[in-house]
């Protein structure tokens, strides 16, 4: 603890989504104005006080052979991260997503031999890749925090410190958005048809998911003579998808920021999304969808043979229903035949069903309870802090 008594948290993420949970455990710390914050992290975090060490684009990049030729500057940022844990001598590290990053700082963290406690808020899927790894996590972390039920049992048997505290979606307002201030902003009709996009952030993503994307959407404006399509996005990732989306013959909203992103939801008749923490967003803002994910041809041929074995859904929606409630288009079904099939259904069941099967998976995940999952997960951050003491 810092001299003036006031606790120093050292929160990493490498992605929007992970920033996203990151900045809503911070509000949840600030709740007792005792903490400061340093770190890596994104636009939610720095709206929440976090001055970042670096741009967390430098991060987002995801695949076996999409990462090679990052792989320099990721190693030099994980230096940087460790030599600046090691100058600020923060109370806590709390790692959050973003594993492949996240355990090298975790790593580093053991081999200099600094004594400070270090959690990791998400649980890497392990449960669908290799289950062996758990015992590394085990050896790597000093407490785990997860978001998903059936995750407890899984690392109960491996032995790894846990907590589960629900997900934080339950709690971001995705649902509270303002269909009339929308239309209103965008000079809209209530009669459009309005399908929002959502093609990730990370590099690999808006290369393979854009073209594609663009396809379904002169499809739907060949069927929606009154669609309106709009872009949510984070500032970051707008810089890169904007310049590609003006040359579309089918004109696009691009709106940045959480209230604008949630307001869009709200006017939305149909979404398309990057396979991701987004689709939970969509489900709380009662938006029908369809998710999609392209990556490198050998990278997904490497990975379907895996996934195949452990899992037989991708979206956690899915996964905890354990039935197929969101379409998913991925690899070689990540095509405008396919997505294009999943999406005109919606439009003729109008998504009723969709929608009335995802709400008791919501309640599986802490939506109602007396405290939220990031106050349950500010009082983890607290008790390892006081255990490490």
């Amino acid at each position: 603890m810092s001299a003036n008594n006031r606790l120093k948290i050292y929160l990493i993420t490498g992605e929007p989504s992970g920033d996203l949970l990151a900045s809503r455990l911070m509000r949840a710390m600030k709740e007792q104005n005792d903490s400061d914050f340093f770190g890596v992290g994104g636009e939610a975090m720095q709206a929440e006080g976090l001055e970042s060490l670096f741009d967390i684009s430098d991060l987002a990049v995801m695949g076996i052979f999409e990462v090679l030729p990052h792989l320099l500057k990721i190693f030099g940022r994980i230096r940087q991260t460790l030599d600046d844990i090691e100058a600020k001598k923060p109370d806590i590290v709390v790692t959050v997503d973003s594993w492949s990053f996240s355990k090298q700082i975790h790593l580093g963290l053991i081999k200099r031999g600094l004594k400070i406690p270090h959690i990791h808020y998400v649980a890497p899927q392990v449960w669908a890749w290799k289950a062996k790894r758990a015992d590394q996590i085990k050896k790597w972390v000093n407490h785990l925090m997860m978001l998903l039920p059936f995750e407890e049992k899984f690392f109960a048997k491996k032995g790894v410190p846990f907590t589960y505290v629900g997900h934080p979606v339950t709690e971001g307002g995705a649902d509270k958005g303002s269909k009339k201030r929308f239309i209103t902003m965008h000079n809209l009709s209530e009669k459009d048809f309005i399908l929002t996009v959502l093609p990730g952030s990370r590099k690999n993503e808006i290369k393979y998911l854009l073209p594609i994307f663009e396809q379904v959407v002169l499809e739907m404006s060949k069927k929606h003579k009154n669609l309106r399509v709009v872009l949510p996005t984070v500032e970051t990732v707008r810089k890169k998808i904007e310049p590609i989306v003006q040359k579309w013959s089918v004109p696009v909203m691009i709106v940045s920021g959480e209230l604008a992103r949630y307001d869009a939801f709200a006017a939305s008749n149909l979404a398309l999304a990057a396979s991701g923490t987004v689709s939970l967003e969509l489900a709380m803002a009662k938006v029908p969808h369809v998710i999609a994910y392209k990556m490198n041809w050998l990278t997904g041929k490497l990975a379907a043979p895996i996934l195949k074995r452990k899992i037989r859904f991708v979206n956690l929606i899915n996964i905890l229903a354990d039935e197929e409630i969101i379409p998913e288009c991925l690899q070689d079904d990540c095509n405008l035949e396919k997505i294009m099939f999943q999406l005109d259904k919606l439009v003729e069941q109008n998504g009723s069903e969709q929608l009335k099967r995802t709400q008791s998976v919501m309640q599986m995940l802490g939506a109602g309870n007396s405290l939220t999952p990031s106050q349950k997960a500010a009082q983890v951050v607290r008790k390892v802090i006081k255990q490490y003491k």
